[in-house]
């Protein structure tokens, strides 16, 4: 794995405060909100931004961001196993497909 750059080092230059960027990107990517959504809240919240300005952010910092977080999460395992359920409804069939992924 790649060195880690420093907070710093990593927000140098920005004109935003790095609390603003990192809010802007984590809510880009962990919830389904558009970058106009994300303009409207922050504008809420003050601050005066483009759309064009989060997508650049989310380009820059998303990269360096599924490195940090991905040190915290639960390792899987590469088996995994496809369960099919069918069901009869009013004449018809109907065929479920559940993906179950084992853990390591």
């Amino acid at each position: 794995m790649s060195k880690l750059k420093g907070l710093d080092e990593l927000f140098a230059g920005r004109h935003f405060d790095r609390d603003v960027i990192i809010l802007c990107v984590r809510w880009y990517l962990r919830y389904k909100l558009s970058l106009r959504d994300l303009v409207e809240m922050m504008a809420e919240r003050g601050v005066a931004l483009a759309h064009t300005t989060i997508l650049r952010w989310v380009r820059h910092f998303a990269p360096e961001f599924v490195k940090r977080w991905n040190r915290f999460g639960r390792p899987t395992g590469q088996s995994w196993r496809v369960d099919e359920t069918y069901l009869k409804i009013r004449g018809k069939w109907f065929t479920f497909i559940e993906r179950l992924i084992a853990l390591a």
